[in-house]
This record gives C-alpha cells, sequence and structure tokens, in this order.
C-alpha cells in the first residue's frame, strides 16, 4: 500500500504550489473521510445501543465528535460503555485529522526554513572553497650561506 502523502526530503528542493495544494486536497480529503467514518460508527452506536433515533443518534454523534459533549445522557449499561469510550476516541480523532490535514502546511514552513539555512550554510561553505583555491602567497626559498 502506497502512503497518503509523502514529503520530499530536505535534500531536494521546494515542491511547487501545485504539488503543495495537491498535498493539502488529499489531506483534507483523508481527513474528512475519517470524520465521516467515526461519525457513522457514532451514529451506529447511539442507535443500536441507546435506541435512539437516527436524527438524535446523529446530533449526539457529531456534539460528542466535535468536543462539545452529548445532549442525552445514556441510559443503559451498554450505551454508557460506548459513550465513554466513544468520546476518548474522538478526543484522538481530532487530534489526528488536524495533524493530517495541517501536515502539509507544517512541512512546507519547515522546508523552506531549512532551504534557507542551507543556502546560508551553502554560500558560506562556497566562500571559504574559493578562499582555499587561491594558493598561498609563497614564501622566499633563498637559502642563506652561513657566514
Amino acid at each position: 500500500m502506497r502512503p497518503l502523502i509523502i514529503f520530499e526530503p530536505r535534500s531536494r528542493p521546494l515542491a511547487s504550489r501545485r504539488v503543495f495544494f495537491r498535498r493539502l486536497a488529499r489531506g483534507s480529503l483523508a481527513g474528512g473521510a475519517l470524520v465521516a467514518v467515526s461519525l457513522a460508527g457514532g451514529m451506529a452506536g447511539y442507535h443500536y445501543l441507546e435506541h435512539l433515533p437516527w436524527l438524535d443518534a446523529f446530533a449526539n454523534a457529531s456534539m460528542i465528535l466535535s468536543g462539545m459533549g452529548p445532549l442525552a445522557n445514556p441510559q443503559t449499561p451498554g450505551g454508557k460503555l460506548f459513550a465513554g469510550c466513544y468520546a476518548l476516541y474522538s478526543g484522538l480523532v481530532v487530534i489526528i485529522v488536524a495533524g493530517v490535514i495541517f501536515a502539509p502546511v507544517i512541512h512546507r514552513i519547515m522546508h523552506k526554513f531549512h532551504a534557507e539555512d542551507a543556502a546560508a550554510v551553502l554560500g558560506a561553505d562556497e566562500a571559504s572553497a574559493d578562499d582555499r583555491a587561491r594558493p598561498a602567497p609563497r614564501k622566499s626559498r633563498r637559502q642563506t650561506k652561513p657566514r
């Protein structure tokens, strides 16, 4: 299986804007898909374990997934366990989705800083290489005769 997003290493030049926006779109689609699957799982859990109608299950699952908390308190033991586990899972999903969506932006910023640092170092190395390429002034090799 191919990775979702592959970033260029520090030694390669900064990717074009077209590549960057494509990565941003892929990350957004992956994040949206994860949110949709998580919402569907939460709706199913509330519908089958708490016997809520689909619309109420959607409202509860979306409120927990967004971090706001449930609208209806769970009544059954299975529903209470599900609500607790789903709330913990939802907290992780929010962090993961934010990471997936913003990874291309953070990578581009970091790559740009490293590119500027590399250019500064490269400029200093080239200057020192020029200094090394110049021959040092010759010392006189005239031998003096002992008197």
